[in-house]
């Protein structure tokens, strides 16, 4: 799912793409917004207020916690129903840092296989300069 035109893109409703699996309660605390999302490739973004760390600027954490939501929510979408995709690696390289504005993470797949996937995540500021990049690996097995 995607939207495009000339305007800001509005949010993806993410729960109800999913069904019952939302962005989760960190994730909306955290003001995450999905623009993009497909198994292979999504778009989110995220305030900088709000998840600084006492320094002023972004937290590394909260860099990360965009990410996985991103790359799970991905697996999630290309594990389909009746399976569960979970996070069992994430690797994230900050390179920068943000004090205002919004940040907007873009996920790829590197692998969609039967039982594991891997996403990389690249985060980066309003001027497009790269802050954050983060490779997430999601197993892939039957809902309980």
């Amino acid at each position: 799912m995607s939207t495009t035109g000339s305007a800001a893109p509005e949010p993806i409703d993410v729960h109800a793409v999913l069904g019952h699996r939302g962005v989760g309660e960190l994730a909306e605390k955290m003001g995450i917004e999905f623009l993009e999302l497909t198994p292979e490739h999504s778009v989110a973004t995220m305030p900088a207020e709000g998840n600084r760390q006492p320094y002023g600027i972004v937290h590394g954490g909260a860099y990360v916690v965009l990410a996985e939501s991103m790359g799970s929510i991905a697996a999630n979408l290309y594990a389909g129903p009746g399976r569960v995709a979970m996070g069992i690696e994430v690797n994230a390289s900050h390179s920068g840092s943000a004090r205002t504005g919004i940040v907007t993470g873009t996920c790829r797949a590197l692998k969609l296989g039967r039982t594991l996937t891997t996403h990389q995540i690249e985060i980066t500021d309003e001027a497009g300069r790269l802050l954050s990049t983060v490779r997430i690996t999601n197993f892939i097995r039957d809902e309980r």
